[in-house]
């Protein structure tokens, strides 16, 4: 979480970590709401998932928005090993990403106004780092589920290129992926914020405004 220097590399499969079978462990309920973290959640809630750096601030930014949010949870993805603990992510050589689970109505809140919130609260042009945070585990990354998810995905990515271009930023280095196995972290990793109100966030955006979210159609 603190920066200290680190490979700005991915590892190949051959220098990447073995993992473990099990699952690590980790809370059984949401801190803030008591919900299930694992669910099994309501018919009709859909899962988003996203990386923009330091997951503890990251996802406080998905629960304040309250409305629509069923749970969120502190996690890994886009790695090679399997289940990985945090000390292994740190190193840098699992792979994965820093990123949080969003489990949401569609009803009440839309994928577009999660695709604001998560370009609005860091800066996605940094490549393997975020702010003072250094390392392949804090980059920026969207992680879809479905077609419609990519689709409103690349045409936010583009549309906040835009924004950012005229702003004098360079380009923007997210990924955007077919989601794949995501391992939930430590049971302390899980709405740290709530718990430790006081606690470290590097989080900072840019300032811009994306110009996708609510009531916004992506096109």
């Amino acid at each position: 979480m603190f920066g200290f220097r680190k490979r700005a590399d991915l590892p190949t499969p051959a220098e990447a970590l073995p993992g473990r079978p099990d699952p690590i462990p980790t809370a059984e309920r949401h801190f803030i709401n008591g919900r299930p973290l694992k669910g099994p959640y309501p018919d009709g809630i859909q899962t988003a998932l996203f990386g923009l750096g330091c997951f503890w601030g990251a996802e406080r930014k998905f629960w304040e928005l309250e409305d629509g949010i069923w749970i969120t949870a502190a996690g890994y993805t886009a790695g090679l090993t399997p289940n990985p603990t945090y000390e292994e992510v740190c190193s840098g050589l699992t792979g994965h990403n820093e990123v949080v689970l969003v489990a949401f109505d569609p009803k009440v809140t839309s994928y577009e106004a999660l695709l604001k919130t998560f370009w609005e609260n860091h800066d996605p042009t940094q490549g393997m780092r975020q702010g003072n945070d250094t390392g392949t585990q804090y980059r920026s990354g969207i992680y879809v589920f479905d077609q419609a998810q990519r689709d409103a995905a690349e045409a936010s990515k583009k549309a906040y290129g835009q924004a950012l271009a005229g702003r004098g930023y360079g380009p923007i280095t997210t990924e955007i992926l077919d989601a794949g196995p995501f391992y939930f972290a430590e049971d302390y990793h899980q709405q740290y914020l709530a718990r430790n109100p006081m606690g470290y966030c590097g989080l900072g955006g840019t300032g811009v405004s994306c110009p996708i979210g609510v009531g916004v159609a992506a096109e």
